[in-house]
């Protein structure tokens, strides 16, 4: 019922910039919460970033001062700003949408995207 559509990974240098955009389609009504997961190989999903309606928030902490996290509200768009991107940043990363509510039976459902490579290497 929704669908989201990741963009703007690619393969990057070290102390480089990204820039990833996830947009949300379908017939919402409301959505609580937009973020960005990661998930490196061998390696458990683990949160990068979220921004709640309420304007509430979150990043991990190893990405604190680096990345930006920002939300379109009108067009259900989240956006993230990597800046000096390292190594260990190389990963998968999600977007994920939280407490969806449609007309067409979503009750605080969480959906999430098929991932965007991140590749820092020099």
């Amino acid at each position: 019922q929704v669908q989201l559509v990741e963009s703007g990974g690619g393969l990057v240098q070290p102390g480089g910039s990204l820039r990833l955009s996830c947009a949300a389609s379908g017939s919402i009504f409301s959505i609580n919460a937009m973020g960005w997961y990661r998930q490196a190989p061998g390696k458990q999903r683990e949160l990068v970033a979220t921004l709640t309606t309420s304007g509430s928030r979150n990043y991990a902490d190893s990405v604190k001062g680096r990345f930006t996290i920002s939300r379109d509200n009108a067009e259900y768009t989240v956006a993230l700003q990597m800046n000096s991107l390292k190594p260990e940043d190389t990963a998968v990363y999600y977007c994920n949408v939280g407490g969806v509510w449609t007309i067409t039976g979503d009750h605080g459902t969480d959906y999430w995207g098929k991932g965007t490579l991140v590749t820092v290497s020099s």
